[in-house]
């Protein structure tokens, strides 16, 4: 063969591993992915078990960045030098779409691989907290009634609280948990007591986020990052304080650390997957379909998913709420067909 047909043969065998990529990055062939905290251990057992069933395959790269983070390099463009997959404790926003096809990744999956709450938890020596939505937003809101939050205690919060500083570690701004717990918690509280809220939400959807979903900085609410594991030593060693992460991590610790009733619902498995508990949520994976024929395994990856998130898999003994049939199939069919995401469904 002459050297410029070998070259141009080199070149189009590199283009078929990286199809997707246009920036000169190379190839890869492994998988990433870059995401939530709450769905990074589900992820990281199907990566062990990707390998286990294939040794020849290379282990895939999984971050736990946060939602929001994973979100902005997740889309940040297409090829080797981009994650493949997103994991994510909530949907896709509307604005991060547009970011994503912004650079070439308008054809997405979007897969939705069971279910999760926002549990408040507490130390085993702690005070035996029950709340409502309502002390919630009253506690951790930072203008509840449109004026700067004042409550240093539970009990300035409801009289029917102990007088105990309001301590909760939670998730930073970036996470899909802390987003939840604006939308399925702060959110209902607000629209219980603030007059004219739930109108609001209709009339003006921006004014009504910031009203209701604004989380106070000065002490009260205490960014613990990313690390749900150090959320749980923080309560150890603090026993007045509350936390806040995905149901899988308290079922993981219940030895150490009680969950907290709200609304009179304890996080249970039985309460999340009725959608009884308030803090209930789908957890997904964003996929880039321009990267299912670059990325050596990236189909059997998903499939080994879909195989590993009923009722009796490893991921709901991890933590995992099995998703109603309805939407475990729903999903299976999206994988199998590599059905692309309806931007025009995404919220705003």
């Amino acid at each position: 063969m002459r050297l410029p047909c070998l070259l141009a043969a080199i070149v189009a065998l590199a283009a078929c591993h990286d199809q997707a990529n246009g920036g000169g990055a190379g190839v890869r062939d492994q998988i990433t992915a870059v995401g939530s905290s709450t769905v990074y251990p589900f992820t990281t057992i199907i990566a062990e078990r990707f390998v286990t069933a294939d040794p020849d395959a290379k282990a895939p790269v999984i971050e736990s960045t946060g939602t929001g983070a994973g979100m902005k390099l997740f889309c940040a463009g297409i090829g080797a030098a981009h994650p493949d997959i997103e994991n994510a404790s909530r949907r896709m926003k509307a604005a991060e779409y547009r970011d994503c096809a912004a650079h070439g990744a308008a054809a997405l999956l979007e897969i939705p691989i069971g279910i999760d709450g926002i549990a408040f938890a507490e130390s085993k020596r702690g005070p035996r907290m029950a709340l409502s939505t309502v002390d919630l937003y009253r506690a951790l809101a930072a203008h509840p009634g449109g004026r700067p939050n004042t409550a240093r205690t539970w009990h300035d919060v409801n009289p029917a609280l102990p007088a105990i500083p309001i301590q909760v570690y939670g998730p930073p701004a970036t996470s899909g948990t802390r987003d939840a717990l604006a939308e399925l918690i702060l959110m209902r509280g607000c629209d219980a007591v603030e007059p004219g809220a739930a109108t609001l939400a209709h009339r003006d959807p921006d004014a009504h986020r910031l009203l209701c979903t604004r989380v106070r900085d000065d002490g009260a609410y205490i960014d613990a990052g990313e690390n749900d594991n150090l959320i749980v030593q923080k309560l150890q060693s603090n026993p007045d304080a509350l936390g806040v992460f995905g149901y899988s991590y308290l079922e993981e610790n219940r030895n150490t650390v009680n969950g907290v009733a709200i609304d009179g619902i304890a996080p249970s498995y039985e309460a999340i997957a009725a959608d009884r508990y308030p803090g209930s949520r789908l957890l997904y994976l964003y996929v880039k379909k321009a990267h299912l024929d670059a990325i050596p395994g990236l189909r059997q990856f998903l499939s080994l998913y879909a195989a590993n998130w009923g009722r009796g898999g490893p991921l709901v003994r991890r933590g995992l709420i099995a998703a109603p049939a309805g939407v475990q199939a729903r999903a299976r069919s999206i994988i199998a067909n590599e059905t692309a995401l309806d931007p025009e469904t995404l919220p705003s």
